[in-house]
Parts: C-alpha cells; sequence; structure tokens
C-alpha cells in the first residue's frame, strides 16, 4: 500500500506497510498515482519521454528492493495476558475550574465517584499495579483528576509510598501530573519538578480563548493566574514537560494559538481538536473539517519556519521518529488502554482509560476488593487491532493512529472499534504534516 501526498510545496510518498518515507518529484508521484506505465496514455504531460522512463525505472527499482509496494509485515499481538504496565488515578473527582467542553462533567465525571481519593486507595492501586506488571521493571502512574493539586497530600504520599517499594519490589517508576495550574505553590513546584517524569498544564492559547473556555467556578477568568503558575513551574524545570490546550469550533485559528504559547516562553506544547457530541455549541463537525485541514498546513509551515529560524519548540502531534517509532504491538493496538493501561477512580473502581469513567459497561474492577475481570481487557486487546477494524484495515494512516482513540469511537459510535469519520481526517492530515516535517528536517 502505498500514500502519496503534498503539503509545504513538496511531494512525498509513503509505503505504508514498509514505513519507507521518501521525498519524490512530481513525475514519480504522478506514476504512483497512475495506473498506467504508459507514457502515451497522456497523464504524464507536460513531461518529456525520458524523464517519464527514467522516473519509472527508478518507482521499479524501489518497489523490487521492496522499499515500495511492500508486504504487511507486522505480527497480530497475543491475547492479552493481564499485565498492566501503567496506571492513571483520578486522586480527585474536585476540580476548581468550570471548562465548557469539559469531558468529566466538571470534574466529577457526571456524579460518579465523588470527592477524593485516600492515601489508603492509592496505595491499594500501587500494589494492584506492582502485582499486576509481571515482570515490567518500568511502571508508570498519571495523576489526573479534577485537579490533582486539590488533592495533593495524597499524590505526595502516593509518590513516597511507591518509591518505597522501587527496591524490594524490583520495580522503577515514572509519574506524570496534569495540572490547570490555578493553584501552585512553590512546595508543589519543588516536588513535582524533583518526581515527575513528565507535567502536562492546560492552557489554551491565546487569553481570550483560554478565559471563554477554562473559567473559574465562579465564573472568574483564569488566564493570568494559570499563565503566572506555568512559567514559575517550567522556568527551572529540567525533566518534560507540555503545555496543552483544547482547540474547538470556536478558535479553528488555532495556529494563532500555538504560537501564543511560544510566545509566553513554553517550548513543549500540545493542542488537541476537542470531542463533543455534535449537538454542542462548541462540537467540531464534519462542515470544520476543511478549515481545520488548511490551518494544520499553515502551522505546519509556521513550525518549520520557527524552527528553522532557531525559535526551536516542539509540537506534540508534529513529534515522530521514523527510526525509533513504536513497537510493533502498539502500531497494531493504540494507547494500550484496558489492557496494558487502566484507569482508577477515587473510590477504587477500575476503567480502561479515564474517559471510560462514568461508564458503567466499562467497569473493569476494584483496586480495594482487589477485583479484575479480564472480559472488557480482552476486548481492547487482540480482537481490536487496526487489521480487526473493517474501516481501518485499508486506510495508509492505519500503523500511526491505530484506530483512534477507543473512547472517541464510543462516543460516536457506541463501539470501540468504529472509529469517527472527523476524527480520522484529522489524523490523517497531522501525520501528513508530521511526515513532511520529519522528511524535511532530516534531509
Amino acid at each position: 500500500m502505498i500514500h502519496t501526498f503534498s503539503l509545504l510545496d513538496k511531494h512525498f510518498c509513503l509505503d505504508v506497510f514498509s514505513g519507507s518515507l521518501l521525498q519524490v518529484d512530481e513525475i514519480v508521484k504522478k506514476i504512483l498515482l497512475s495506473n498506467s506505465s504508459d507514457y502515451n496514455s497522456g497523464e504524464f504531460l507536460p513531461f518529456s519521454k525520458d524523464e517519464f522512463n527514467s522516473a519509472l525505472k527508478e518507482v521499479e527499482a524501489l518497489k523490487r528492493e521492496g522499499i515500495l509496494d511492500s508486504k504487511p509485515a507486522l505480527r497480530e499481538p497475543s491475547e492479552f495476558n493481564g499485565v498492566i504496565k501503567s496506571m492513571c488515578l483520578n486522586i480527585t473527582h474536585r476540580c476548581n475550574l468550570a471548562c465548557s467542553y469539559c469531558f468529566a462533567d466538571g470534574g466529577d465525571y457526571g456524579a460518579s465517584d465523588k470527592g477524593d481519593m485516600t492515601l489508603e486507595t492509592a496505595k491499594a492501586a500501587i500494589d494492584f499495579l506492582i502485582e499486576k506488571s509481571s515482570t515490567n521493571y518500568n511502571l508508570e502512574v498519571d495523576f489526573f483528576g479534577g485537579e490533582p493539586l486539590l488533592n495533593f497530600e495524597v499524590v505526595k504520599g502516593a509518590v513516597e509510598y511507591a518509591r518505597s517499594l522501587e527496591q524490594a519490589k524490583g520495580k522503577k517508576f515514572r509519574f506524570t501530573l496534569t495540572t490547570n495550574a490555578l493553584h501552585l505553590p512553590d512546595t508543589a513546584i519543588d516536588f513535582i519538578n524533583s518526581q515527575m517524569h513528565n507535567v502536562v498544564i492546560s492552557i489554551d492559547g491565546r487569553k481570550e480563548v483560554h478565559n471563554y473556555n477554562r473559567s473559574t467556578k465562579n465564573k472568574s477568568p483564569s488566564f493570568d493566574i494559570v499563565l503566572e503558575n506555568a512559567k514559575r513551574l517550567t522556568k527551572n524545570r529540567k525533566a518534560d514537560y507540555f503545555v496543552r490546550g483544547t482547540f474547538t469550533s470556536d478558535n479553528l485559528d488555532f495556529t494563532n494559538d500555538v504560537l501564543a504559547m511560544y510566545d509566553y516562553g513554553f517550548k513543549g506544547i500540545s493542542l488537541e481538536p476537542v470531542v463533543l457530541k455534535e449537538n454542542h455549541p462548541q462540537a467540531i463537525t464534519q462542515k470544520h473539517v476543511p478549515q481545520i485541514v488548511a490551518e494544520y498546513e499553515k502551522l505546519a509551515g509556521k513550525y518549520l519556519e520557527y524552527r528553522q529560524s532557531g525559535k526551536w519548540f516542539t509540537f506534540f502531534h508534529f513529534n515522530l521518529n521514523l527510526y525509533d517509532g513504536p513497537c510493533e504491538k502498539k502500531l497494531l493496538s493504540s494507547c494500550g488502554a484496558g489492557c496494558g493501561y487502566i484507569a482508577v477512580t477515587p473510590s477504587g473502581k477500575i476503567y480502561p482509560c479515564h474517559q471510560f469513567i462514568s461508564l458503567p459497561a466499562y467497569e473493569i474492577g476494584d483496586v480495594i476488593k482487589k477485583q479484575y475481570d479480564k472480559t472488557i481487557p480482552l476486548k481492547f486487546g487482540s480482537k481490536n487491532t487496526v487489521t480487526a477494524k473493517p474501516k481501518c484495515s485499508d486506510c495508509w494512516a492505519q500503523y500511526y493512529c491505530s484506530g483512534g482513540c477507543a473512547a472517541a469511537n464510543v462516543k460516536y459510535s457506541g463501539t470501540i472499534s468504529e472509529p469517527c469519520p472527523v476524527s480520522c481526517e484529522l489524523m490523517k492530515k497531522r501525520i501528513e504534516c508530521a511526515l513532511a516535517i520529519f522528511a524535511i528536517e532530516n534531509s
């Protein structure tokens, strides 16, 4: 399977199954797109016959070498064996913001498991992860909410407990924390920067956009406080961080939000399309796709321009490495939600990921009661790879998105295996941008 595309005034060719990415000239692109290898068909004007023959020989040589038009080589992953390597701890379902697009209904997930996680439950979750991790040495715990810093003492207690077990259990923990940075005392900054491998800070870009989307509970603007706190947190930070925003149908000119975050001084930036039901006033629907596709191309051009002029930053969705990419299993089955990765609520209930919380049909077990049912995880594993999804198996982007976000799929179709067409189109454009940027920067 071969995918050709043009971006940033250049032409590219991706061989899906080998992963080969080539920058090509226009006539090679035309040959790859054509069903004809006959110069006299009229498809190859205004190129000369010599140019055509030379390009055709090049294409045929690449195919003989297996660089182009290769056959599928990835093996289907074995059935999920119950091993878990990473966990999202919803340390609280309280939040101090009232975001207009919040998937978690203001942080309480539709009144599911209101309140804070106790240290006892957090310890039980850590114990559960160790027990289910088999021989895996590296384990990951993400602190999420609500706003996790509203239950900061339990965050600290959970980290300290996990660290105390590392040597005896033969494990190494890496911690991540997602925060809105509205309440960020110096003591929290010191702890985060010493213990958190990664930090995700929620800022939606321009001041007016952020304040419209992310007001406090009493409807006050939050931007000025959040920006100041985020700068304090990242000023001396040595480890990874991302400032992560969300764009909606209200700010489809989101290139300006990405560049605004750069101007604020942040070097790790992510901006995600909102996932909402179509009747929500800020939802992204099919009618918005052409404008968003054009905006991603605009952003890709600006991104390259900034980086090539010394204004270096990383944009999460353009951060692709063809030389050192995901493992075979991950290419086929995406993020690992439900099988390898789980989320735990404040009361100890287990779900495939934080976005499934409040959906009873996806409850897997309970860390306090030491219950764990593999029935649901099996549905997320080998039975839900891209090759098992009818709408994904013939798609050129299958090994880059692995069938999309399972939770977003459920919102769209009611099943984890049928992706949302809007999400697919946006994902494919982001992948094309990332591939083009990688090719240009490594040429």
